[in-house]
């Protein structure tokens, strides 16, 4: 399989760390954050510029980090296929 084909599998493939931590951030806020991943830079004191930082130096966190986005990016997208208009049958 060649790398092409294997971003095209890949639903990270695009998506930066930062927008990744900043729609985290935007559904969970930086407390539940911090609660789903232990780390300190969503515990104390947090901001995106921390959190980036020690994410890239730090593989087991960005790891987390990655699936926590993918479990919410999972929860929100049966909600986003329902139709805004009610069932008229």
């Amino acid at each position: 399989m060649s790398d092409k084909q294997t971003q095209i599998n890949n639903p990270l493939h695009g998506i930066t760390l930062e927008k990744m931590i900043t729609d985290l951030v935007e559904h969970y806020g930086w407390g539940e954050l911090g609660i789903y991943v232990r780390i300190r830079c969503f515990n104390s004191d947090p901001s995106v510029k921390s959190s980036l930082k020690f994410l890239r130096k730090t593989p087991w966190a960005r790891t987390k980090v990655e699936n926590l986005y993918l479990e919410m990016l999972r929860e929100k997208e049966p909600s986003e296929k329902k139709s805004p208009w009610p069932n008229r049958d």
